[in-house]
């Protein structure tokens, strides 16, 4: 075992460390939630990563996305997190890609992936991973921000957790409406790693079917049925 993992112990054990490194899981979008989320799968061991995001970082990224820095602004995001990535962890095998999620292409990326981590702003590429990790039997852990609060649910193949919870008429919802300062991601990011090395692990599961929506303006949780 690498000197890198002793203080994971014994939370994750030598053998938990095999199965991560063996890992695949796909992070969809790098920006706030996805750069913390691959910031710490990247820490935790896990062996590949996916990452895409189309996008490139500018200033408004600066208050929250951990990936971006005055110096990359322009770049193009998934670049960035490869590079954090091989700074972080060079074991991590790598594969990026530099476009959206689309129904064009959804079917190929996700194939063959353990998990999918939802990092994006909309909810239309949501409901696609939605329905193509149904299709592919491959988890899927959901996440969004909106100023003081999260969200957080693991998606089981047949459950329909988002489509139960969305709708494509709200396209953005209040993600974007009331924007996110720079601690929401990082808590929002830290429950669904968690949740999908619970998965990886075949540890219980308390988010499947159900959604935990965080306040951390007065510190409350609750967690709903779905």
């Amino acid at each position: 075992m690498e000197t890198r993992y002793l203080r994971n112990l014994t939370t994750i054990s030598e053998a938990d460390l095999k199965i991560l490194a063996s890992s695949k899981v796909l992070v969809v979008g790098c920006g706030g939630l996805g750069g913390y989320i691959i910031e710490m799968l990247s820490r935790i061991g896990i062996g590949y990563l996916t990452i895409m995001d189309p996008d490139t970082f500018d200033e408004t990224n600066l208050n929250r996305q951990i990936l971006s820095h005055v110096s990359n602004i322009g770049k193009p995001k998934v670049d960035e997190a490869d590079n954090r990535i091989k700074i972080v962890n060079p074991s991590v095998h790598v594969i990026k890609y530099k476009e959206a999620l689309t129904e064009g292409n959804a079917e190929k990326i996700i194939k063959g992936h353990h998990i999918v981590m939802d990092a994006v702003d909309n909810i239309s590429t949501r409901l696609l991973m939605e329905k193509i990790c149904e299709v592919q039997n491959i988890p899927l852990i959901h996440g969004a921000i909106a100023g003081w609060y999260f969200q957080v649910s693991v998606v089981m193949p047949g459950d329909k957790t988002l489509s139960k919870i969305y709708s494509e008429a709200h396209e953005h919802g209040i993600e974007s409406a009331i924007g996110n300062p720079s601690f929401i991601p990082a808590a929002a990011a830290s429950f669904q790693v968690s949740e999908c090395i619970k998965v990886l692990l075949n540890k219980e599961i308390e988010l499947q079917k159900k959604l935990m929506y965080a306040d951390l303006l007065h510190n409350t949780y609750q967690i709903f049925e779905i």
